[in-house]
Parts: structure tokens; sequence; C-alpha cells
């Protein structure tokens, strides 16, 4: 039998509401996703002006991010052609995002979920999304 670690509702309000906050800072709208480790949405949100087109790939990101146990853009060159995972984005149906926004959210050296960001550019998406993990973090450590 085992124990497992898993974001829940209000650990998942927590993560949406610092990356809210930094996406507000820094004036890009966004879609946020938030996953438990088996990748199942526990959360979601587009802000007003978040891409439509991005809620899947928020969803996406964070899936990718909890499922592989790493961050998305960890794949993006390991994916190109020659690369030893070329193609791996139409894995899973195409939901293996290979892209940046997508993060671990990572507790007690277990990956407990996923947190997904889309519609900045990636930098953006990654940076906001390591802005709620940090947010989390803080308010969960108090």
């Amino acid at each position: 039998m085992q124990n497992i670690l898993r974001l829940d509702l209000e650990d998942a309000r927590l993560i949406v509401a610092g990356a809210e906050r930094h996406a507000q800072k820094i004036a890009v709208p966004v879609c946020i996703a938030i996953t438990d480790e088996s990748g199942q949405l526990v959360a979601f949100i587009r802000m007003q002006g978040g891409k439509v087109t991005s809620s899947t790939i928020a969803i996406d990101k964070a899936f990718t991010a909890a499922g592989a146990k790493k961050a998305t853009h960890d794949y993006g060159v390991a994916s190109q052609p020659g690369a030893p995972a070329y193609g791996i984005s139409s894995a899973i149906g195409g939901r293996l995002i290979v892209v940046a926004g997508g993060l671990p959210v990572v507790f007690e050296n277990e990956v407990v979920g996923g947190v997904g960001v889309s519609s900045g550019t990636p930098s953006q998406d990654q940076e906001i999304a390591q802005a709620g993990i940090d947010y989390w973090l803080s308010e969960r450590c108090q």
C-alpha cells in the first residue's frame, strides 16, 4: 500500500493566486491550470484577456509537468529533429507539451502536482508558473 502526497484544492488555489498576482504585476493575462500528481485537473482559471486557445495548452502543460515529473521546457531541445526525444510531442494523443510554462510542483522531494501557464511568451509563462509555486511554498511553510 502507498501513501501519496498530492495537491488538494486549497493548495491549487494558493498556486493560482500567486501566479495570477504575478501575471497582473507584469501585465500578461494568462490561463493557469493546476493538476495533482497524476495530471488530473484540480483548478483552472482564464484571466480576463487570456487567450481562449491557451486554455487547453495550460492544462496540457500542467499534465505534462506532473506526469513526466519535469519542466516542459526540458523537452524543447530533446524533441528537435535528430535529438533523442524527437517526436515526443505527439505522444499521449498530442498532450505532451515541449515549450516552457509547465512546472512540476515538488514537496518533500516528491512531485505532488503540476502547474501550467499559457498566453504569454514561453519565458513569461514559466516565470508566472514559478511565481505560483513560490507563493504556495511561502504560504504553506508559515
